[in-house]
């Protein structure tokens, strides 16, 4: 939930924790990363308690790991650095 949390804060705020704030360059990459990282826990509570139809353990463990793989990823790419474009213009081609 805490992930959810901080998820949403970051989409809506742009903050993110300082333990992070000096790594992240895009803070909404990094809140998309918390809300899928922090999606399978929540899912897996809600299916646990009937609150969602059930469906097969494979599709339960393999979905959970692709969003959590997903959530990470985003994360990681939130982390690294932009890319600069070169602020010299183009040259102008002879006719």
């Amino acid at each position: 939930m805490l992930a959810i949390a901080m998820g949403i804060a970051t989409l809506r705020t742009g903050w993110v924790l300082p333990t992070a704030r000096r790594h992240v360059t895009r803070p909404h990459l990094h809140g998309i990363g918390a809300l899928l990282a922090g999606a399978p826990i929540l899912l897996h509570g809600l299916v646990y308690f009937h609150l969602l139809p059930g469906v097969s353990w494979n599709v339960r463990f393999f979905g959970a790991n692709a969003l959590q793989f997903a959530g990470f990823l985003f994360i990681v790419l939130s982390q690294m650095p932009k890319r600069r474009h070169s602020s010299r213009p183009e040259p102008a081609e002879p006719d």
